[in-house]
């Protein structure tokens, strides 16, 4: 059971959403030669005040 975790800044579309999960899913079964049914796919939205890269909030950028 693939279970795939996404993080990335908050404000993506629903429609946005719905393609990459498509999309991973397809390319997930192809390669692990599982059913869509087993592949599972959580997006963890996070504020850019909430994420820093080198030292610096993206909230600051």
């Amino acid at each position: 059971m693939p279970f795939i975790t996404i993080d990335l800044f908050e404000g993506r579309d629903k429609e946005t959403k719905r393609e990459l999960v498509q999309r991973l899913t397809e390319e997930t079964c192809r390669i692990l030669n599982c059913k869509p049914e087993a592949v599972h796919i959580r997006f963890n939205n996070v504020k850019r005040e909430d994420w820093g890269t080198g030292g610096v909030l993206w909230s600051d950028k």
